[in-house]
């Protein structure tokens, strides 16, 4: 039964936000995106319905679902107060914002994929016919090579990778797939462990990053399970590791990495790796370890091109059920010419425009709305000299005390933000930023980062600084080009 406690504080909750979102020129994207409204409450639980199944899914993947609920908390005072989600046309379809963004709608999804024209390759009728069986608890069951968009930049990595998902552990062996953020890496690496394991359920196929492979690792030391550790991935039928850049500097783990790919070789198990960079470009990896690595199949992935952007729009489109005027996605395509990512991004922006304005946007809607992703996307290739310059400039500082060791606060402060900025706008890791921000360690970073990440949660006006900051370091990047 509702109590209707907490529908005042709900209301002051959301004027405090629409207050902040408009002191920084962001009205618009409040009412897109803080589309919710009070429903009912007990007495730790808020209700709160959306107009539909899509928009939930966007603005939980935006996070706003979070940025409400913190607000709430702070402004009542009720450190477990947590917020219920419903879908207006369907009260049944319940979602608790505390979990994970992928889940929602996933169902929704195959059964359009299903639906949905297969391409002529074999590729696909191959991986069609095994997709009533179960799905593997470690893999995403949406990355396949049904869902992937090859195209003139990605062909020779499809190829290759549904090459190894045919016949793991013999023909190319191991795989490095590398290359930028939001290129599919992840996605064919995936794709191979889900057409493997569909082919033969009995597989022993592990999906893991390198960040929770050093977990598992440093785990067992301090516990004292090295054997489960080494019995976990030394038995593997397939290994697929991601993001493999993490390893660098860890010399421990990369040693019972390179002992566990010693294992594997021998039983001619299948091994797939991601990476941002060629191999041979990461500082402090083992000389053994980047030799096994480079010894085998190492493609580079790129950007897509036009016609593969359009493609890869439509295929989303045809996924979610939805359609665009050809003039939009023309736009979307010429203009968002980084990753899938962006272009997935640019995709549900426009769609959610859709979902709650009740009519498709015009070309200028579009223009304003994909405003601040486009404008991100010309950041790709800041440096970290040019972030370290222009905020340096700002607080009236040096490079060399913005990236010392002074404790003061008007040292500590600009430091703090250069690491949150670098973070935000380029893809350096954060220990990388270590080596580049005077030798500091993986730790210092992360708290330098979260720091800034949590103070402009309350505080408009740094955020606001940081954006102006932004722009003048994309600025300063375009004049000195």
């Amino acid at each position: 039964m509702s109590e209707k406690m907490y529908e005042e504080a709900w209301n002051y909750t959301m004027k405090v936000l629409h207050d902040e979102y408009k002191l920084n020129n962001k009205e618009d994207e409040f009412t897109l995106w803080f589309n919710m409204n009070y429903v009912e409450d007990t007495i730790d639980t808020i209700t709160i319905s959306f107009s539909s199944d899509f928009l939930l899914t966007a603005i939980q993947k935006r996070g706003n679902i979070d940025i409400v609920k913190n607000k709430l908390r702070e402004i009542t005072g009720q450190s477990n107060l947590n917020l219920k989600c419903i879908v207006k046309e369907s009260p049944i379809v319940e979602k608790s914002s505390d979990n994970s963004d992928e889940e929602k709608n996933e169902d929704d999804i195959k059964s359009v994929e299903k639906n949905s024209d297969n391409k002529n390759s074999k590729s696909e009728s191959d991986s069609s016919k095994s997709s009533e069986k179960k799905s593997h608890s470690l893999l995403n069951e949406k990355f396949t090579f049904d869902t992937f968009i090859p195209g003139e930049n990605s062909n020779y990595a499809y190829n290759a990778a549904f090459a190894v998902a045919k016949n793991p552990g013999k023909r190319y062996n191991p795989i490095l797939l590398y290359g930028g953020s939001g290129l599919g890496k992840t996605h064919l690496m995936q794709s191979i462990g889900n057409y493997i394991y569909n082919e033969n359920p009995k597989a022993k196929i592990c999906y893991v990053s390198a960040e929770n492979f050093v977990n598992d690792f440093t785990s067992s030391l301090k516990f004292k399970k090295e054997n489960e550790f080494k019995n976990k991935y030394r038995n593997l039928d397939v290994l697929l590791l991601d993001d493999i850049h993490f390893l660098q500097g860890k010399e421990g783990t990369q040693g019972e990495l390179f002992y566990t790919f010693e294992a594997l070789s021998q039983k001619n198990a299948q091994m797939v790796f991601t990476c941002d960079r060629p191999i041979k470009e990461i500082k402090d990896m083992a000389d053994r370890l980047v030799s096994r690595i480079s010894n085998g199949l190492c493609i580079d992935l790129q950007p897509p091109n036009y016609e593969t952007r359009i493609a890869i729009l439509q295929k989303k489109l045809q996924i979610l059920g939805k359609s665009l005027n050809q003039e939009i996605i023309d736009y979307v395509a010429k203009n968002v010419e980084t990753n899938v990512r962006d272009l997935e991004s640019a995709l549900q922006n426009i769609l959610g425009y859709e979902e709650l304005i009740g009519q498709e946007p015009n070309l200028d809607n579009v223009k304003n709305l994909l405003r601040d992703l486009l404008s991100s996307s010309y950041a790709e290739n800041i440096s970290l000299d040019i972030i370290k310059k222009v905020i340096a400039d700002e607080y009236q500082i040096s490079v060399a005390d913005l990236t010392g060791k002074k404790r003061d606060k008007k040292f500590v402060i600009p430091r703090q933000i250069a690491i949150y900025i670098a973070r935000e706008i380029t893809e350096i890791s954060f220990m990388e930023l270590g080596r580049e921000m005077g030798g500091k360690d993986h730790s210092t970073i992360m708290h330098a980062y979260n720091t800034i990440s949590e103070k402009i949660k309350f505080d408009p006006s740094l955020e606001s600084r940081i954006q102006l900051f932004i722009r003048e370091i994309k600025e300063y990047k375009n004049v000195n080009k």
